[in-house]
Parts: structure tokens; sequence; C-alpha cells
């Protein structure tokens, strides 16, 4: 009675949280820090630096790009890809204001001049240029380097016109651009340059390079003045102001050396940061561990961080690593007055494919998510940035599962392709036990509801294993092998699901072999076997109230199955492709379903309804997590993307009733505009009702009143470019219809006649809609040429039958009139009798008016036979 009184969900409402924003390559950070320019695919992200939300997104007409640089106002972007072409974007209208093409190989680097005026390039062709952004043609030409230059930086003073370039060939130059001519070029090093920096007060260059050394350069003469050896190979260097929080905290530490230095930071293959300064030639700080997964390249060399950047307004720095993660860390003195450097932030770029994911905690703030990758990786669902990772695994996490234990310790537990399951423990990160035993992947894990001691793991070789954790100490700093307490062979194909019943008294496996089977715990005793679907079986699960258990298949159903004799109650049917995932929601009576089609359903058990349908994602769906206590969705497949859903019924029927009580008071409203004849705020309303019946009624009352003109030019200069394109779409469907074109074209003559063209042409879709315009115009006015025509033959025939006058010109008019004139006086000078004559007129018209009467009855006699 109470699940019947329950009231169901109709319809959620998708917020994208989770977007990748970054595949590697450049990126660049606005002055203020408050957004980041960074390449993902083909096109640009323009993301918020806060929480990694995507303000604007430029597509590159399937370019890859290598160079990226703002203005210092951040008002214009600039651009270069494998095309070669530089392009100037105006970041207000994210259009492109210019472009053009000068190195003859891709362009490698930019930067832009503090002024704003000159933008630098270098090439993969070994040419640095200068160009004037304004008029976009080369002010400066620069050859020399005998590798690719792949750093370039203005000197920050605009009073110093100097130009410095690093390249493959260990070499920087310095460019003066006043003389246009290489005052200097700087070989100290061994290998690649790959970063170089200004000092504070101008005077130093320095220079880091992969071959484990920084270089500092005095600016006035270009002598090295220190080499500072690193021991790693480096792949930035930042020099450290002053005014940012690190120089205070180094100085309350007691690192902070009595000579006055420049203080710089190291990023590289390590992926730790480290402090240095230059007077010692000492390293300050240095991080006791790394953040980063650091990988290695074909040739063997490890690489954790890609590059750096100090952050402007003492935001702190920003450092990127090779898989595509933006870590920010600020500087904190610590209780004992030990200066450390904390990760703040952690945003990632790139989650390649979603496999699994579920809600962490009783109160779900948290979401853990199994991408393609070796890690765990838990965002916060407020700000969505990666709280931490769980790393520990060798190959891709296939499953996961999430619990809170009896103790309120919250529990993960992950499933690999290195054949092993790990419990985590989610506070503090560590691996609390190591499952090993597994002949295969493991791609099922599920935790027990009730008792929450032991988890079940489904593996590619078919046999269910049961582990029981209850007593496991977290004193303990290595993981704990933890041993099996039940096997069992249950399947002839790979496990894919797995669900534990709400009691923990069964245990539900969903096999590629397209059965599900059930076994009672703990012991795997098998139960029924519910067969039926025609595929693979992806997932399965429990109703939290019933004595049943929903599957989703490869065959693109969804199956309801008792579990006390295995039959199946429901057949859902909806999807196009294989369903993926199936989970029940509302006490059971509704469930969400997830599929490789890309759509997320919802579905009342009851009626088999689909209620909704929603299409947020451009590739499979492979995971659906369902919150417990909100009942919050969260859905990631193929794409990279993880959509958050919530429930909007409430809403949406509130809405719907606000815009019902909206629309009757502007239908109100309308009535008395149309009463007191304000046409300009009567259309207004209508469009804003959209009521096309009610427009029309309104322009058709227009053509029929003289001042009309003036009304429909108040009406016309009201509307916006949506509303333009709207009304166009209502005269189109007009147009079609010969009981209402004459008032579609008289609307259409006066929308060209009002609006200038240049306004029209930006209208969204403008050219399909002419296109509908044109034939039914075209046939209109052909049919009213016929008709003009067909009216010269009855003015033909009634002249000749002398029924109408033909037209006359003024002068024979005035020649008849003169003739008239002359005879009315020969015939006075005659001396003809008055009266007379004036009788023989009037008996002649007498006569003559007879005689027309006849001729106009026959006349219309045989025009009305004709008709």
């Amino acid at each position: 009675m109470a699940m019947a009184t329950l009231p169901l969900k109709k319809s959620y409402r998708c917020v994208p949280s989770l977007q990748q924003f970054y595949t590697g390559g450049p990126l660049v950070v606005s002055s203020d820090g408050s957004f980041i320019v960074c390449v993902c695919g083909d096109s640009i992200k323009i993301v918020e630096s806060s929480n990694a939300a995507i303000r604007a997104t430029i597509d590159g007409d399937s370019e890859t790009f290598t160079a990226l640089a703002l203005s210092p106002d951040d008002k214009l972007l600039f651009s270069s890809g494998h095309s070669r072409m530089i392009r100037v974007w105006d970041l207000s209208t994210l259009k492109c204001v210019r472009s053009w093409k000068g190195h003859d190989g891709p362009v490698m680097g930019m930067a832009c001049h503090p002024s704003g005026g000159l933008l630098a390039t270098a090439g993969a062709d070994r040419k640095v240029l200068v160009w004037d952004v304004d008029g976009g043609f080369c002010t400066h030409y620069f050859k020399g380097h005998k590798g690719v230059v792949s750093s370039i930086l203005f000197h920050p003073d605009s009073t110093k016109s100097l130009l410095f370039s690093a390249s493959d060939d260990t070499t920087v130059k310095v460019w003066d651009l006043l003389t246009k001519k290489c005052v200097a070029t700087l070989g100290g090093h061994n290998s690649t340059v790959t970063s170089i920096a200004i000092s504070e007060d101008g005077g130093m260059l320095l220079s880091a390079g992969r071959d484990k050394v920084v270089m500092l350069w005095d600016l006035l003469d270009y002598s090295c003045k220190k080499t500072v050896l690193t021991y790693e190979a480096v792949e930035a260097v930042c020099v450290i102001h002053s005014s940012t929080p690190f120089v205070p905290c180094l100085e309350q530490s007691g690192k902070k050396s009595g000579s006055q230095g420049i203080y710089f930071v190291t990023v590289g293959e390590r992926g730790i940061v480290r402090i240095w300064n230059s007077e010692r030639a000492a390293c300050l700080f240095e991080q006791q561990s790394s953040d980063v997964t650091v990988s290695s390249d074909e040739d063997g060399s490890k690489r954790g961080f890609a590059t750096a950047v100090m952050l402007p307004l003492d935001q702190g720095l920003l450092c990127v690593t090779v898989d595509q993660q933006l870590l920010v860390y600020s500087p904190v003195k610590q209780p004992e007055g030990i200066f450390d450097i904390v990760m703040s932030k952690r945003l990632v770029g790139y989650n390649e494919e979603i496999v699994d994911m579920k809600f962490l905690g009783n109160e779900e703030k948290y979401l853990a998510v199994a991408s393609n990758t070796e890690q765990v990786r838990v965002y916060d669902l407020a700000s969505m940035s990666c709280h931490y990772v769980l790393a520990g695994h060798t190959e891709t996490i296939l499953s996961l599962d999430t619990c809170v234990s009896s103790s309120g310790q919250t529990l993960i537990v992950t499933g690999s392709k290195d054949k092993s399951v790990r419990l985590w423990d989610s506070e503090t990160g560590r691996c609390l036990g190591d499952c090993v035993g597994h002949m295969g992947a493991v791609g099922a894990v599920a935790f027990s509801k009730k008792g929450k001691s032991f988890f079940v793991s489904g593996s590619s070789d078919r046999t269910l294993k049961v582990w029981n954790f209850d007593g496991l100490s977290d004193d303990v700093e290595q993981p704990v092998d933890l041993q099996a307490k039940a096997v069992v062979a249950a399947h002839d194909k790979d496990i894919n699901s797995l669900a534990i019943a709400p009691n923990d008294s069964l245990v539900c496996s969903g096999s590629q072999d397209r059965t599900a089977r059930l076994w009672k715990l703990p012991d795997l005793v098998p139960g029924a076997v519910l067969k039926g679907h025609k595929r693979g079986i992806w997932s399965v699960e429990f109703s939290p109230v019933d004595q049943c258990v929903i599957t989703s298949s490869g065959d693109k159903t969804i199956k309801l199955w008792d579990i006390t004799d295995g039959s199946c109650l429901k057949t859902f049917e909806g999807h196009t492709s294989s369903v993926l995932r199936a989970s029940f929601i509302t006490r059971g009576t509704q469930f969400v379903s997830s599929g490789a089609d890309g759509l997320v359903k919802l579905w009342t058990v009851k009626t088999n309804e689909c209620i909704a349908t929603y299409d947020h994602h451009e590739d499979k769906v492979w995971a659906l997590a369902v919150g417990k206590k909100t009942e919050m969705l969260a859905t990631g497949g193929g794409d990279a993307v993880v959509n958050l859903w919530h429930d909007s019924t409430a809403s949406d029927k509130e809405e719907a009733f606000q815009r019902e009580e909206e629309g009757v008071l502007k239908g109100q409203e309308l009535q008395n505009a149309i009463v007191d004849a304000d046409y300009t705020k009567a259309i207004q309303i209508a469009f804003e009702l959209r009521r096309p019946h009610k427009l029309f009624e309104l322009f058709a009352e227009l053509c029929r009143k003289r001042e009309a003109e003036n009304q429909i030019q108040k009406a016309l200069q009201a509307l916006n470019k949506e509303e333009f394109r709207l009304l166009l779409e209502y005269v189109r469907e007009w147009n079609t219809k010969p009981k209402l074109c004459h008032v579609a074209q008289f609307v259409l003559f006066r929308v060209f006649n009002n609006v200038p063209p240049t306004e029209i042409i930006e209208i969204k879709g403008i050219s399909e809609l002419l296109e509908g315009l044109l034939p039914y115009s075209q046939r209109h006015f052909s049919r009213v040429d016929r008709l003009v025509r067909s009216t010269y033959l009855l003015d033909y025939t009634l002249t000749g039958m002398s029924v109408i006058e033909p037209k006359t010109d003024a002068r024979e008019s005035k020649a008849h009139s003169e003739n008239a004139d002359k005879e009315q006086q020969q015939a006075d000078e005659e001396g003809l009798n008055p009266k007379a004559s004036l009788k023989k007129r009037k008996s002649d018209k007498h006569k003559e008016r007879k005689k027309q009467k006849k001729v106009k009855d026959v006349a219309y006699t045989r025009v009305a036979a004709v008709s």
C-alpha cells in the first residue's frame, strides 16, 4: 500500500559535470588566472580554472593544434597547427578575425608581446618570425637555429626589445627587435632546451633542458652565471616572484638563504615539485612523494610532468602531467613550522572510456570513477575536481563497488584486468587488502548489502569467489592478502555482472553465456537459472523490496525475473542496441536503463511503459550509478563524459503550472491590446505565446487598414532575430495555402522593406526558409499574372461592343471639344430654330439611350454565358 502511494518520477534533468577538455599539447592561462585555454582533440576548449567547466569551444576544422597564445588583455587568442595557418580569434565572439600562413612547417611555439601588438612564432622549419597582430604581416624574419624551435619568449619589459628562442639544437638565441639581428647564442646545454624564463628584475635568463641542468644567463654580457644540477630531465622552469606566498613560507621555515638569489621551481620526469635558490645552487624544497603516475615513453625515458605555469594573483603553481591532469599546488606552513606544498586542486582533462562508477559514503558527496586506466579517480561532486586517486593495479580497472562498513568506514573494492581484486579505504586512499586467485580479468565485484563484511568477485575465468574482510585491521601498512571463503565454477563464459540480495542470502551472476544464475550465500549453493535472453547479460540487480531480479542483455531487452522459480515476469523493449545497465529506483516501482545506443531511459515496472528517453551521450553508456539517498543518477561511457541527473518531476510540474498562469495573463493582455488597436504590442505578445493563428489574424487586420505601414514597421522593429526566424517560418506555412497567401506576401513584402539585408542573412537557417518561400511565391505570382491577362480580354470585348468608351488622350479630347463648339456656332449663324433644334437633340438622345441599353443587355448576357 505504501508502495502504491509513492510518487513516480517522470523526468530527470541532466547536468554535464565532467567533460573532456584537454587531450595533451599546448595550453595557456589567462592574465587573471580565471580561465585556461587548452587543446582537446581537434578543437580548443576554454575552461574555468575553478571547476573545469567548459566556457566555450572553438572548432579547428579537423586540425591538430600545436601552439597557443593569449594577448595581454585576454581579448585575442592566437592558434596554429599542422596546417601552418596562424589564426587570430576574438574571444568575445569566438570568431576568427584574421589568418595568415608564414612557416614552412608546423608552428611549435607562440608568444605575444607585452604591448599586444606583436606575435612571435617558432616553427619546426627552424625559423623565428614576428608578426604585426593588426596587419597580419611579418615584421621580423630570424634564421639561425639548426633544430626545431620549441620555446619562444619576449622580454616582459616592453621597453627592452629582446626576443628569446630555444631549440632542439641545445642552444638559446637572443634576438634584438630593433637591429633585427641575433645578439647572442647561449650554448651551454647538452640536450634539448625545454623551457626558458626571465627573472623578476629582468636581468637574468633561466634555461632548463633534458640534460638535467638549469642555467642562469646574465642579460648584460650574456655569460653563464650559474649552473644548477637537478638530477632529472626538466620539462619546465618557473621563477618565483617575491610577492607570492612561496617566499614568505620559505622564510618562516628557515629555508631562505641570506643572500639575494633567484628562487625558481622545476618539474620534470620524476613528477615532483622542487624549489631552488640560484645563489647556493641548492634545492630548498622537494616533495616526498609524487602525485603523478609516472609513465614511460617508447624509448624507456620516464615522464611525469609535461609543463608548469606560475598562476597569477597568488593562485599557486599549475603543473600539467603527461596523462592530461592539471594539478594546482599551494604553499602551506605546517603546525611544526615546516614549509610544505600541498595539492589544492586536481582537474582531469581526459578520462578515456568510463567503464564503471559508484557514489561514495552516506552523504554521497563523492563519485568513484573507473576509466580505461589503472587508477580509480574520486571526484568531489561540488567542484568536480579529482579529490584523490587510488593507484595500485597494474592494468585497467573493469569494475568497482562501494559501501559503508558497520564501523562507519567507507570502502571501495575494485576488479582489474591484472586478475586481482583490491580493497581500499577511501578516506586514507590506502589499499587494505589484496585478493589474488582468479585466473582471468575480474569483470564484476559486489559488496554485501546487510552485513557488509564480505564481497563477491566474478571473472573471465568463469568462477565466483567470496572474500571475507571482517576484522581487517586499519593499522597495517602493507595490504593484507585476503583468502577466498567459497569458490564455484559458475558459467560457461565470462561473468559480466554481480548483485547481492538486500538480506545477503543470495548472489546473482550475469554472464556472456546468456544466462543469469542465483547462488545461496555464503557457500555459493546453486539456485535458480534465469534463461530467456538471446545474447549475453550485461547487468543484474535485485529489487529492493520484491523477490525479483532485473537483467539487461545484448539482445536489446530488459527482463524481470521471479527468484523463487526463475520465471520471466516482464520483458521491456525500447533500446535500439545492447542494454548495458539497469538499476531500480523509487523503491522498485521504476528503473533506469542505459545502452550502447547512447540512450538513458526511465521505465515504470507496472505499466511496462518507457516514460522518458534522454540522449546526452555520444557513445555507449557503460556506467550507471544510482544514489541511495537522493536517487540522483550518474552516467558515463565511451565519450569520456560523466553526466549527473537530478529528479526534476516536482520542479517541472511547478514550472508548467507557472507557464500556464503566465499564459493566461498574457492571453488577457493580448485581448486588451487588440481591443485598444495596439497592434505592435499584440504582435509581440502573440510571438511570446507562440500563437501563429492569432498572429495571422493580426496581420490580416493590418492588411485592411490604410495606416498599416507604420504599424507593421513598429511591430517588426520590436522583434529580435529569433522572432524574425519564427515569423518567417509562420510566413512559409501561410504561403503554402491559397486562402492565406495574400497575408503571407503582405508580411513578406514589409519584412524585406523594413529589415536590412545584412540582418536578414544573419538569421539562423535563412537559406532553408527562403528555399521554402520561393516556389510557392512564384506559383502565386504566376496565378495573379494569368488573372490580370484574362481581364484584358473582357475589356477588349466590351470595347468592341461599344459598351465602354476607349481611352483617349488629352489632345483628342480637346480637339473633339473644339469641333463641337464650331458646329454649335455654325448652327447659330444659319439661324436654326432653337426650339426645333432642342427637340431634335432630345429625340436623338432617347434613341441612342435605348440602343446602348439593348447592346448592354446583349453584352451582359454573353459575359454571363462565358462565365
